[in-house]
């Protein structure tokens, strides 16, 4: 049950609070990065020419996923201005042909024209992991965060569901849930909508040294993770073996994650959409003077933000 006592007097006295909050907040974060040791990014290596489409790692992820998926809160509040959308997804769990809040990796059929024969292509997607990911970058609330190495993430609990990381994914990975997050107790009427949600790459489990739900239950080791430098070496030795391409290697300044096809990407016939997304030519989203510019802009207030959420969170958690 909601306290709107304490939470209303935590609104009224800390705010003022946050500033502070925010500046000591960067310092042992700054530290803290610069005692880290440098470590190399993570890349996942796909060959989907591997892949029989079975969802073994579908269903592996929603297993291992569950507990962070929205839990959300009806009936929703009435939006202002009212052609901010509904996004409603908790009837609908079960799908799985495509990104949804409770779906963050899905099976995309494709098909290719080979020596005059139709060639079946099976292709887990979900998020890339750009190494310089625009969702991260322009998020303006702080909620999405990029590790060390090198996966990003939403922190759902702190996000308010404005829905800029999947406006400026080139991929419109990011999927909202409607009544669910910070807007709820913040500005119901005003805010987000709701919060946003997409495959954190299992980050939990690689800081235990684990490997990612998917990967581990594949059965026909389509996957590969492992340092960046090593699996692009892999990856262009794949392509050399089986005459292949490869996708996620520049594509928006390069992403940590790599596919091979045995055709060419752009000769590939797939079902796109929303939370279903296309393998064209991605331009470098940063290297866009206006989002350079913005993105310096975002920085000191997504701080900000991002620590007057976690502030709240934490009173919220207490109350």
């Amino acid at each position: 049950m909601r306290s709107k006592i304490s939470r209303r007097a935590f609104l009224k006295g800390s705010f003022t609070a946050v500033g502070s909050v925010a500046v000591s907040s960067s310092v042992v974060q700054a530290a803290a990065s610069l005692a880290k040791e440098e470590t190399e990014p993570l890349v996942t290596l796909i060959d989907i020419s591997k892949c029989i489409g079975c969802e073994e790692c579908v269903y592996a992820c929603r297993e291992a996923n569950a507990a962070k998926y929205p839990a959300p809160e009806k009936p929703f509040p009435k939006m202002f201005p009212k052609r901010v959308p509904v996004q409603d997804w908790s009837d609908k769990k079960e799908e799985t042909d495509r990104l949804t809040p409770y779906n963050w990796l899905f099976i995309q059929p494709a098909t290719a024209m080979v020596n005059g024969e139709e060639l079946e292509l099976n292709i887990p997607r979900r998020c890339m992991h750009c190494e310089n990911p625009p969702c991260v970058k322009l998020c303006p609330w702080g909620a999405a965060k990029q590790e060390p190495n090198g996966l990003s993430r939403i922190d759902a609990d702190i996000c308010l569901g404005g829905s800029k990381c999947n406006a400026v994914c080139p991929w419109d990975v990011p999927q909202r849930q409607t009544g669910v997050g910070l807007y709820l107790d913040l500005l119901p009427s005003l805010a987000g909508n709701g919060a946003m949600y997409k495959c954190d790459r299992c980050y939990q489990k690689l800081e235990r040294g684990e490997t990612p739900a998917c990967i581990e239950a594949c059965p026909e080791n389509v996957q590969t993770i492992g340092p960046r430098s090593k699996m692009i070496e892999k990856a262009h030795a794949l392509a050399k073996e089986t005459q292949g391409y490869i996708y996620g290697e520049t594509e928006n300044g390069g992403t940590h994650t790599l596919y091979v096809s045995p055709v060419p990407f752009d000769q590939l016939i797939l079902e796109t959409g929303k939370g279903r997304p296309a393998m064209d030519e991605v331009e470098n989203m940063m290297a866009d003077g206006s989002n350079l510019a913005r993105a310096m802009l975002i920085a000191p207030i997504a701080g900000a933000a991002a620590a007057f959420g976690k502030f709240y969170k934490r009173v919220k958690e207490e109350d």
